[in-house]
């Protein structure tokens, strides 16, 4: 049972998408869940609706895009299905733009392909540079807005647990900011599979990192 002054917050990263193109979607609207990721996320969906601290949670909040809105609405389904047994009240599902995917400069294109070509524009440089990152969204600006959420709910739901739908980039930076102190990471070195849960335990007030918890339910199915 978690200590008075800690707040849980379960992110879950949505499902695989339907992405037939292969472009990057980054924000893009009409990018929902593929077959493959609506399984995943009821897998996942189920696991929480197993876990107290999903269960028992005081609110809930997705980033608005298309695959973290339907994931959002699966795993809401599971744990409202749970509250309904133990007579909690429904939780509904609030947006929060802090939120939402990391920006990328290729939004909309096929890496490798036309502005996207590994040798036009400097592009090499900037997929070589995996810290800052070259192609998108400084590190710093996701980890500052991630922290200010999390910060934000941890002293708004003391003692208690709160539900969050989010995409890998925000919620792995978020992470290693939290056991770091540094915003900056390598891609190739992040822990955050497709419908995975990561629960981050943070003390109200001091906002220090106190546990971490994650666990993937849909291991093994193909994506």
């Amino acid at each position: 049972m978690a200590s008075q002054s800690v707040t849980t917050l379960c992110f879950v990263r949505h499902g695989e998408v339907n992405n037939p193109g292969k472009v990057v979607y980054e924000r893009l609207p009409g990018f929902p869940l593929s077959d493959v990721g609506r399984v995943q996320v009821k897998r996942s969906a189920s696991f929480l609706a197993t876990r107290p601290e999903a269960v028992r949670a005081s609110a809930f909040f997705s980033s608005p895009l298309d695959r973290t809105m339907e994931t959002a609405g699966y795993v809401l389904e599971a744990v409202n299905h749970q509250r309904a047994k133990e007579n909690l009240a429904p939780l509904s599902i609030v947006t929060d733009e802090r939120l939402l995917e990391a920006r990328n400069r290729y939004k909309g294109q096929r890496l490798g392909h036309g502005e996207a070509s590994l040798f036009r524009n400097g592009n090499l440089l900037r997929f070589l540079d995996l810290r800052t990152p070259g192609w998108g969204e400084p590190y710093d600006s996701i980890a500052a807005r991630m922290a200010d959420f999390a910060f934000e709910k941890a002293d708004e739901f003391v003692g208690g647990s709160v539900i969050v739908v989010s995409h890998e980039s925000p919620i792995w930076t978020l992470r290693h900011y939290l056991e770091t102190g540094r915003a900056a990471t390598n891609v190739l070195t992040r822990k955050t599979a497709l419908a995975s849960v990561t629960a981050l335990s943070l003390e109200a007030g001091t906002h220090r990192l106190v546990g971490v918890c994650y666990k993937d339910p849909s291991e093994g199915i193909a994506n």
